[in-house]
């Protein structure tokens, strides 16, 4: 299966952001050429993204939109019904990717189950793309492996210093996954960490650029969310930073398996 490089690698995050704070935060960042904006039904603010977007006035095809499918909507047809609603919110005619949000807690809804809706979607052009989140190693087998799973583009995880999740990454990407980062500055916790700052102050950029371009040198997708124009630009910038092999180490070093998205729904992790 080729490396696949469907979605832009670098996206707006907006778990967390509610109304205006949403809807502003958008539309400084597409003004600012951001085109990839990711939410979820869960963040419940899908009617403030597709205001945005509608504001914006860039075209439609333009941008690459990602919604997510709540783990409460798995069962029966409710991939598909609440998928449809999701458009409704956002007043769009599809998204560019789908995801599933975390996997059935317990199993309790068989993965060949919604998996194959979640394609049926993508089949009915609710969707250009489909993809799974908070998945383990052995989930993403089972998701690859089931009908409509070889349609699969991504596994949206936690990535970050601290949360290097590398075995997980590698593991993806062999199959074929692009893999998406989300949380890239562990809420903020990377600009205080010594290890980013001094390699920032030999670029002369933030702690946080240098968290996001190490994610993006592992060829991962960064969704930092940001409601700033000016951390917007530089996490932007952040893109072209290229830091060295030793730089890398360093910060590979950081890792502490520091998870900060755990539910108690959430899988058993891999070690």
């Amino acid at each position: 299966m080729p490396q696949n490089t469907v979605i832009p690698p670098i996206g707006l995050g907006t778990f967390r952001l509610k109304g205006q704070d949403v809807k502003d935060s958008i539309k400084s960042a597409l003004e600012l050429g951001y085109r990839h904006i990711d939410t979820a039904q869960m963040y419940e603010n899908e009617v403030e993204v597709g205001e945005a977007i509608r504001e914006s006035g860039i075209p439609r095809e333009e941008l690459f939109v990602t919604t997510k499918i709540w783990h409460e909507q798995l069962e029966g047809d409710a991939p598909l019904t609440s998928l449809e609603e999701s458009l409704k919110k956002l007043g769009l005619d599809y998204v560019d990717l789908t995801l599933i949000h975390w996997p059935s807690p317990n199993n309790a809804v068989p993965m060949k189950s919604y998996i194959g809706k979640l394609n049926e979607a993508r089949e009915k052009g609710l969707t250009n793309h489909i993809g799974i989140s908070n998945f383990t190693m052995a989930q993403v087998d089972k998701a690859l492996s089931v009908p409509g799973g070889e349609h699969i583009v991504t596994n949206q995880i936690e990535v970050h210093p601290f949360l290097s999740n590398k075995k997980l990454i590698k593991h993806c990407q062999d199959k074929g996954l692009q893999v998406t980062g989300y949380m890239p500055l562990a809420v903020g916790k990377v600009m205080e960490d010594p290890v980013l700052q001094d390699i920032a102050k030999t670029h002369d950029v933030t702690p946080a650029q240098v968290a996001l371009a190490w994610v993006a040198q592992q060829g991962v997708v960064v969704i930092p969310s940001s409601t700033k124009p000016e951390h917007q630009k530089a996490n932007l910038a952040a893109m072209d930073l290229e830091l060295s092999v030793e730089q890398i180490q360093k910060i590979d070093a950081l890792d502490a398996g520091e998870r900060i998205a755990n539910p108690d729904f959430a899988p058993v992790w891999d070690e």
